[in-house]
């Protein structure tokens, strides 16, 4: 089943964090060996926080900030954390949104933004942050095309919960005042697809693309010996099937369900093998890395229509938001 985007915020820090201001005995076991200082005076578990994915981490680095600053307004990758949207690996920042200053300014990993545009803020469940329309905006035009793409379907699509029109998210940019992030805006809103069901869908979208390959139609629909088979992308010069797959929905904690839709899985693929379409399957990585979703695609028959966009794919390496590299994860 997809998750919504409420469904994919995280309310909550996905560890327990320890405050040392609260009482002496709890600033104490909060400063053990196997402590980790998420910023000056919040810890958590060390070990647990080490092993957790970038993304979560980042979620707990959020979490921490609004526990010393409730009334501080999250935005951009910050605000993604609330409001479900896709963000990426562990951003280098924590953003907020401060209408009052005069200027935008960064202190430690706090980057403070304003802007002459208005904003709205809201709470979700209790957590301050700039609208869902205004983080996609600011987002859409800050991230490279491919995460904003990603997040722009998310915001769209009735598959991924999202509640927001294309029309909405236009006219709320076209207030914006000055041209930064203009052009990304206009690569975004030609390719926004409301019916792209995941980033991962999003991401590859944008590569497909950059490698000349055909355009795909989304989300096509099958029938055959009497099933009803949907499948991420159709080539249709060659009948080719592409599926960009996410391992998470086999991760179940009952391994009979998840034998049971590896099986299903396996069925379902025959069925289309059999009636004559070749399959090309990847993972988020084969995206990132480009060139083994273009070897794939190749290998299906996919044909190259265009000249590669070089220039385009680079942007999958852009790492100027981030701590790490990024890993297609949303929560």
């Amino acid at each position: 089943m997809l998750q919504r985007l409420s469904d994919r915020a995280i309310l909550s820090s996905p560890l327990p964090l320890a405050l040392s201001r609260h009482t002496d005995a709890l600033g104490t076991r909060a400063r053990r060996a196997d402590s980790a200082r998420i910023r000056a005076g919040v810890y958590a578990d060390g070990p647990a926080f080490r092993a957790l994915p970038a993304w979560k981490r980042y979620a707990v680095r959020v979490h921490a900030f609004v526990a010393q600053h409730p009334d501080t307004a999250l935005s951009l990758e910050s605000a993604a954390v609330v409001h479900g949207l896709p963000w990426f690996g562990e951003p280098a920042a924590i953003h907020v949104h401060d209408p009052d200053r005069a200027h935008s300014g960064r202190f430690g990993d706090v980057r403070v933004h304003t802007s002459s545009a208005a904003r709205e803020f809201v709470r979700v469940e209790g957590i301050l942050a700039t609208s869902l329309c205004d983080t996609v905006v600011d987002l859409v035009r800050l991230l490279p095309p491919a995460q904003a793409l990603a997040v722009l379907d998310a915001a769209l699509s009735p598959a991924q919960g999202g509640p927001l029109s294309l029309a909405a998210v236009k006219e709320r940019a076209s207030g914006r005042p000055g041209t930064r992030g203009t052009q990304r805006e206009r690569w975004a809103w030609e390719r926004a697809d409301p019916r792209s069901e995941s980033p991962s869908e999003s991401v590859s979208r944008a590569v497909i693309e950059w490698w000349g390959f055909e355009s795909p139609d989304l989300q096509h629909t099958f029938r055959y010996e009497g099933a009803v088979d949907r499948v991420d992308f159709l080539f249709p010069s060659r009948h080719v099937i592409g599926e960009a797959d996410g391992w998470g929905k086999y991760e179940l904690e009952d391994p009979e369900r998840a034998a049971e839709l590896l099986r299903a899985e396996k069925r379902r693929e025959n069925r289309l093998r059999r009636h004559g379409h070749p399959f090309a399957r990847w993972e988020p990585i084969d995206a990132w890395q480009a060139t083994p979703l273009r070897d794939t695609l190749v290998a299906a028959g996919v044909p190259r229509v265009r000249p590669a966009e070089l220039e385009m794919l680079a942007t999958l390496q852009d790492r100027r938001r981030q701590l790490r590299s990024p890993t297609l994860r949303t929560p």
